[in-house]
This record gives structure tokens, sequence and C-alpha cells, in this order.
């Protein structure tokens, strides 16, 4: 079975790996360089707090790789299970989490519900009066997605995955003349990349699997696949808190007001969140990657109206924009789209968090045609044809 896997991010290498493992001959194809997408500017979350039943499963089902990562890869992602403390301040919303938390419990994950008096134990510095409720799960915590690459990369290369970089697909073919429409082969454009600079290859292949994040709808268009998967820019800042933040605190999202932070090292802290509206497409290969210092004192202004840490005193340091690949219902699409073409995309911020069980989908999807690790059967992009579309609400 020869594979090419389009994209060299965190979900594009776990599915070349998995692929590779169980057999396959894979080639993975990257356009930078491997992570420097939307992996590299990834906030590192890792949280099982999900308000539909699939994304709990695929957190759970990512976990035990998230766990033992150093001992499986060789590499210590610096996992650090603070936890993610969701904060509610309308009895809607409340209500919300109560049937979140049984959810969650009722899939195995370690949720549980707070007052706001709980939460604030959970995270000293946090004003309890504008809430009404939280919820918490020890479990969750972040890990460096950079790291995580390197493990992933180095394990691929070790299965057999040829890896090119600065390689661009420009065009999947589909035999037509046999009625289906199968993928029988890709183009591929070496930008100075490693089969020679603006060379063009054929590659004769069985499956295309679109793992191309921002750049997903760019790639089904190649194989004829309308994906409604849209490049979102997301910022997040780099800030010295007026007073430090503990690193047992843990990842606090103001989930109504859309605001968040954590811990860094050292009493720094992560601040984020997504505010304006109206959220237009962005160009994935022309962005502005920087920060903006107008949004970031909106963060920093908006998480300092419910905690301590930040307030007048507040040092901004540094920042970074990257791109969320985003669909209508933030969920991904994985699916075999037309025989021979799988995609996995969309995942709308959760992407590396998913990506250990997404890439074993991927690997069953392609070798056995279904898989029993997660029920993805509501992830098809013909859901929003059909008006069924899911509703994650615990989105940052």
């Amino acid at each position: 079975m020869d594979v090419l896997v389009c994209g060299g991010g965190i979900v594009g290498l776990a599915a070349a790996y998995e692929l590779a493992e169980r057999g396959a001959d894979v080639t993975l194809c990257e356009k930078g360089s491997l992570g420097g997408g939307s992996t590299a500017r990834a906030a590192g979350g890792i949280r099982s707090q999900f308000s539909t039943r699939v994304n709990v499963e695929l957190s759970l089902a990512s976990k035990p790789v998230w766990e033992g990562f150093e001992e499986r890869f060789g590499v210590d992602i610096g996992l650090r299970k603070n936890g993610y403390l969701f904060l509610a301040r309308s009895e809607a919303t409340a209500e919300r989490f109560r049937e979140n938390v049984r959810m969650q419990r009722e899939l195995g994950a370690a949720s549980e519900l707070l007052t706001p008096a709980e939460a604030a134990e959970r995270c000293p510095g946090l004003d309890p009066d504008p809430f009404v409720a939280a919820t918490y799960n020890p479990d969750d915590g972040v890990a460096d997605p950079n790291l995580a690459v390197q493990g992933y990369a180095g394990a691929a290369r070790e299965a057999g995955v040829e890896i090119r970089t600065g390689a661009v697909v420009t065009d999947v073919l589909r035999e037509e003349s046999r009625g289906s429409g199968r993928v029988v082969g890709a183009e591929v454009r070496a930008d100075g990349g490693e089969i020679g600079e603006q060379a063009t290859d054929r590659l004769a292949v069985d499956y295309v699997v679109n793992a191309a994040g921002a750049w997903a709808s760019r790639v089904g268009e190649l194989a004829g696949v309308d994906l409604p998967i849209s490049p979102r820019r997301r910022q997040i800042a780099v800030v010295e808190p007026s007073t430090p933040v503990p690193e047992s605190v843990p990842l606090t999202i103001d989930l109504e007001t859309g605001s968040y932070f954590r811990p860094e090292r050292e009493g720094i802290a992560l601040v984020g969140g997504h505010f304006a509206e109206p959220d237009p497409d962005a160009d994935p290969d022309g962005y502005d990657e920087g920060m903006d210092i107008d949004w970031a004192a909106e963060a920093v202004e908006r998480a300092g109206a419910y905690t301590d840490y930040f307030g007048p005193a507040t040092r901004i340091r540094r920042g970074w924009a990257g791109l969320y690949a985003v669909t209508p219902d933030h969920h991904p699409v994985v699916e075999e789209s037309v025989p021979g073409f799988v995609t996995a995309a969309g995942f709308s911020g959760h992407g590396f968090q998913h990506a250990p069980a997404t890439g074993r989908i991927v690997a069953d999807l392609v070798l056995d045609g279904e898989t029993g690790l997660v029920d993805v059967s509501g992830l098809d992009r013909e859901r929003f044809e059909r008006g069924e579309t899911l509703a994650e609400r615990s989105v940052a």
C-alpha cells in the first residue's frame, strides 16, 4: 500500500507514523518545515473537557500516547497536568456544564463540577464573584507541540516514512476512466527541497491523506473535494503578570467572554482569547504572524477582570499569531472523501491534542476501510448538507 500524506504538522506526522508502523509505504510532503504551520503556534493544551462525545472520545483515546510519549518516542514533551478550569457566568452555561460533566464522567474522564469558591481553591487569585459554576479536570494539562513534532518525526523516519520538506502537492490524480474517480497518484513540486530545485515528481499512490490543516481546503480542491474548512487567525500573548502565576494554576477559561490564561515557567503567563467579530478567513500563505498590541492589551484587561494576577503593572513581553482550521461546527472532517482520498483536518484548534487518536483512525480508514477506535461516522463533511452538525460549546 503506497500512501502520500499531505501536511507535516502533528496530525500528518501521527498519521504517517501509524500507517508505516502497520506496513504501508508512506511519503509525507510538507510545503515548509515540519510543524512549521499551526502546530508550532499552538498553545499545547491537552484536555478531555468538551461538550460532545466524539471530542471527549478523541481526547481519551489520545491520552495514553501523551502520557507515555517519552517511553514510546524517546522525547520528553514537557507534559504538565495542571488541569483545565472552565468558568460559567450564567445559569444557562452552568446547566450545560452539568450535562458536560455527566457525559464526560460516563465516558471515563475525571471531570468534576465546582462551586465558584472551589474554583478559587484550584486557582488562587481568581475572583469567584462573577461566576456561578465551574468545571475542572486534574488530568488535563499542556505539553510542548514542537517537541511532540520531533518525537513523531523521528519515529516516522525509523518506521520507514520518506519525509520531504519544501515539497508542495500540486495535483491529486484520479482515475476517471474507471468511473470511480479513485485516487491513483499525485504531483509534487519541490521548491529547493529534497528532490531538486523546482523539480516536479509524479507519485503513484493508492491513497492520499489530507492532513494539511489551514491549507486543507486547497488540497481538497486538487481532488475535486469541497471542504468547509476555513483558516482563522488567533493570537497568544506572553506576559509578565503583576503577580506571578504559580505553575500549579490550571489553564483557566472564562468561557462566556472567551478569555483564557495559563502559567508558563517562573511566573510568566500565556494570555489569549478571540474577542472580535467578524472573523474573516486568513490567507495561510500571507497572514500576519505577529501579535496585535491592542488585542494583547484587551486580552490582559479581560484576564485581569476576574483574577488578581493581571493589573496595571503587567508587562507584555511578546506574542504571536497562528491559524485555526475551522469548520462551521468546530469539529473536524474525518472521512474517506472520495475513493483513495482521506481527510483529517478542520480541528478548530484541537488538532494537537487529538493527533494521536487521529493518526490511528487515519491508518484504520486507509488499511481497513473503517475504524473501531472512535465512532467518527458523524464527522463526514456531508453532515453540513444533512443538517446534522455537532455543537462544540467549549471553545476558546
